[in-house]
Order: C-alpha cells, then structure tokens, then sequence
C-alpha cells in the first residue's frame, strides 16, 4: 500500500504533510485496527512517528501517538479542536447534548452545574450510600459455581449510580435492562453500518435510547415536584446561561449520558482489576490484609487514601484497559500538532488504550504491575499525559474521585467477603470495540 499525505502543508509554513497509509479500499485499516489496536498503532509510530493518518470508521482520520501529542491536542492551547462533533459522529443520536456533546461557554456552564454533584461533601455523602447498597450485594454473591464476575459487576455499579445521582430505587431485573440498553446504545457508535437495518447494531442503539429516554422520563415529574439534593434534582433546578431553566430534554440528555460515563468506566476497571487479582493471590491477599486492616466492614470517605495498595491495582487496571480507548476531537482551523499540518475538518484520534502500552513509557506494558506506579518508579511522571485515562483539558472527567470512591467501595466489599481465581486455561480477552470480557470473566468464588 502506498503512502500518502493527508494535505500539504500550506506554501511557507514550515510544517510538515501528516503522512499514512490508507488502507483497503472502502474499509481502509478499520479491521485491523478493531483487531490488533496495539501491533497498528505502534507500526503506524515507528514507520511515520507520533502523527499519521488511517481511513478509519469510514473517514481519513489523524491518529497522533505519545503523550506530546496527546497533551497537545487535549490541551488545546489555541482552541483549534472541537469536542461535541467529534463525538456526535460516533454517538450523535445515542447521547445528544450531554456533557460529552459541548463546546466553549456552553460546555462550561453546564460542567460548572455538574460540578456541583461532585464535591468534597457529595463524595462523602455517596461512600455512605453505596457502602448499604454494595455490602448487601456482594455478600448476596454465591460460591460453589460458575460466577461471571462481569456480569455482576456491571449492574452492581449501574444500581448505585441510580441510587447515588438520581435518588430514585432501582431493582435488579430493571437495572439489568437498563444496563442492556446502555451497553447498546454505546454499542451502535461502532456500528459500520449507520442506518436502522432492523437487527442491527444502528437500530438497537435506537431502540436503546428510546427506553433510556422513556426511563429517565418516568421519574422526571416527581424529582421536579420533590426535589431533592442529587444530580437529578440539581438538573431539574438548573438553568441556561440567559435564565431559562433545563427542559426535560436537556434533563434527560445529560442523566442518560451521566447513567453510563459514571457507571461504565469504572466496571471495566473493576473487572480488570477482578481478573489480574484472581490469577495474581499474592495481589489479591495484600489487597485483602490491607482491607482487613481497616477494620471496617465498609469504607468511610476518609478511608481511601488508607488503601494505598488497592489505589495501585486501580492505576494498573486503568492503564491495562482505559475505556474510551480512544478521544475524538474534530479540528475546527487549520493547525499543527508537532510540527505536522492538520487541516480544518479532520478528525483527530488521541488512542489512549495504545499510549498506555508504549514500550517507550512502561516497563514490560503488557504485564499487570501494580508497583510501577510507586516509589522510586513512578513510571507514569514519566510525562504529565503518559497516563491519562481520564482524559485532559477543559474536557476531563469531572468524575475521577467518584470513579476513585465507587471502583474501592466495591472492591474493599469483594475482598471482605470473597476470594476468587481464575479457572484453568482461561485468558483475559476484551471485545476491543467495547472493552468487555468477552465471556462475562467466568471466576471461581468461594469463602475467605
């Protein structure tokens, strides 16, 4: 395949021509990037260094590798790449108008709102919460069979984020269905095909978003009439930057997209926490003394920095599996990064998953390490963006301490009341469009 440039630079400039390959006809390099993220990005560096170009997802798109590259385009010093497109060509019609969506002042006003949910005396609010609802859960888990660990997980985490942001109950078999549809309406942003061909991926993320709407909206007149001091409440409370209070839509909108990025992530992280625990016991039991050592059957705000150990195991899982994999950002003037040209209109990739395996920055990456992320290693101060699973910017994640409370209120229960291996022959495998164990992470579970 020959090599090509993405534009030339304009006459003068003294950039350089982002150049690439772009792959088979019609589907470019989609296939092998779905398959093999790490053995094609880590070709594209070495052959084109940290900024190319692939056809990907059915358009030309700038993949930049590295931390520079990364901070340069999640920094965005000059304002020259637009978040809210990016991500509505990926998940326009299944998380509109979230957070996820905006720009500039708009963007800032609503995470400003947000914000207000995540504060220091929220958080301390949310340990409470979820130490009653994920004791009585995970003490619930049976030993003595086939578990599917993930499975459980994901509803678990899906339950509490219900309880802590919207403050309305939530039972297992509606929490199952409601993690059905959130799994499907992130599902069809990877569909290839983009129309509503029934049974397909477009049309079950459809069909996903009218039941989150419909969910969401089953409760909104009581939480306006109610009130309350919980991100639903606040929402219902909460107007536009010229006065105007949040329609239902703009409610809706932003819980349905809160309902996954608060729950979602921090799943996966638990999950691939879960599995390196139970084909690594002497991780699983320094954790497990460490928890005992509290003497607390569930934690209190104050106890997460008492939990040193289980704060490595989270960096690691993070790391391992960053979920999203990767940032899109969509450029909204002609720019470089790194010296190289990038026209307006391109869509730029900042893939994370792949950055946190660079051999370049981690010691051994494919291998679960917890210590690398201590003294004297500290492998990830290597670069201030050398891990950034929760992303840069204005755009951060504004929920990475509730992500810190959630991922070790869940694990410190696991650890009190269960022990768990990984049965023979059974290997860590993801689905690389959604950074799922690919079957459910089947665990033995028994007795501590």
């Amino acid at each position: 395949m020959a090599v090509r440039i993405l534009a030339p630079p304009p006459e003068g400039s003294g950039l350089e021509p982002v150049r690439g390959r772009p792959g088979l006809p019609f589907i470019g390099n989609t296939v092998q990037f779905i398959r093999r993220p790490f053995a094609v990005t880590h070709d594209q560096y070495r052959e084109f260094g940290p900024v190319t170009w692939a056809w990907l997802f059915g358009r030309r798109a700038v993949v930049v590798h590295g931390p520079e590259a990364a901070e340069a385009v999640l920094v965005d010093r000059d304002g020259a790449f637009a978040h809210g497109p990016a991500w509505q060509e990926f998940l326009g019609p299944f998380f509109p108008r979230g957070l996820l969506a905006l720009d500039s002042d708009e963007h800032l006003h609503h995470r400003r709102i947000m914000q207000r949910a995540f504060t220091r005396d929220r958080l301390r609010s949310y340990t409470s919460a979820l130490a009653a609802l994920t004791t009585s859960d995970v003490e619930a888990w049976e030993h003595g069979r086939a578990f599917h660990m993930y499975d459980h997980i994901k509803v678990l985490t899906l339950a509490s984020v219900v309880d802590v942001f919207m403050g309305v109950p939530i039972e297992r078999p509606e929490a199952v269905q409601v993690t059905r549809a959130l799994n499907d309406a992130m599902g069809a942003g990877g569909a290839v095909v983009r129309f509503p061909v029934p049974g397909l991926r477009w049309h079950r993320g459809l069909q996903a978003r009218r039941m989150l709407e419909e969910y969401v909206r089953r409760h909104l007149p009581a939480k306006r009439r109610g009130g309350g001091d919980d991100l639903f409440a606040m929402l219902c409370r909460a107007e536009t930057d010229d006065g105007r209070a949040f329609t239902d839509e703009d409610v809706v909108d932003h819980m349905v997209f809160m309902l996954q990025a608060a729950h979602d992530a921090t799943a996966t992280t638990l999950a691939t926490a879960a599995y390196h625990l139970g084909a690594s016991p002497e991780w699983q039991d320094r954790l497990r003394d460490e928890s005992r050592a509290l003497g607390k059957p569930a934690l209190e705000f104050g106890d997460m920095d008492s939990l040193p150990s289980a704060g490595l195991v989270m960096k690691e899982a993070l790391r391992l599996v960053t979920s999203p994999s990767m940032l899109p950002r969509r450029a909204v003037k002609d720019t470089q990064i790194l010296g190289r040209h990038i026209p307006s209109g391109s869509l730029v990739l900042v893939p994370l998953l792949t950055n946190h395996h660079m051999p370049e920055y981690w010691t051994d990456p494919e291998r679960f390490d917890p210590e690398r992320f201590s003294a004297p290693r500290c492998e990830d101060k290597a670069h201030k963006y050398a891990c950034a699973p929760f992303g840069g910017g204005a755009h951060r994640c504004i929920g990475a301490h509730f992500a810190d409370v959630h991922f070790k209120s869940i694990l410190h229960q696991m650890l009190l009341n269960h022990r768990w291996s990984i049965p023979e022959g059974r290997q860590w495998r993801i689905r690389m469009t959604s950074l799922v164990p690919k079957n459910g992470l089947p665990v033995r579970l028994s007795a501590v």
